[in-house]
């Protein structure tokens, strides 16, 4: 009897848990952090904005522009870090609905890349890229995960069109 209570007030407790985990999910990813549209931003050691540094990793954004529901950008690396690539599969684009979208390549222009390996401070691009939103309100958020190790890094760039 009493191990059948205590099975039954942990599955509460991990309910309650689970159910405060997510309000907070939900409420960071209903109020995003805004800024002010591409002026330089310098968070990080990176500039000129938008841009961002993953432990010596960089990533530069910049021509950012809407035709229709497309979001076209230029992005350029710069890898002084662990890192020994740079890929496709590490960007996604997310919109003001919160929807994340991959590279496209089926809109004219659009363009894609094979994983490139480099190091030791070498730059790669500029690669003009693509993403289709669903929704078109401005900013974005360029959600970067680079393969800069098994637990670190993911950033999430605001970006405005230009």
């Amino acid at each position: 009897m009493g191990r059948r209570l205590l099975t039954s007030l942990g599955i509460v407790v991990g309910l309650i848990l689970a159910s405060f985990v997510a309000a907070a999910a939900y409420t960071a990813l209903k109020f995003p952090l805004q800024t002010t549209p591409n002026s330089n931003l310098t968070p990080e050691n990176c500039s000129p904005g938008p841009c961002a540094n993953v432990d010596g990793y960089q990533i530069w954004i910049s021509k950012v522009r809407l035709e229709h529901d497309v979001v076209r950008m230029t992005v350029k690396f710069q890898n002084s870090s662990s890192a020994t690539h740079a890929s496709p599969e590490d960007l996604q684009l997310i919109d003001a609905g919160r929807r994340a979208s991959n590279l496209i390549t089926d809109a004219t222009g659009c363009k894609t890349w094979t994983r490139h390996d480099f190091e030791g401070g070498a730059l790669y691009g500029p690669l003009d890229v693509c993403f289709r939103v669903s929704n078109t309100t401005p900013p974005f958020i360029l959600h970067w995960s680079p393969d800069v190790g098994a637990f670190c890094c993911q950033k999430d760039i605001t970006i405005w069109t230009s």
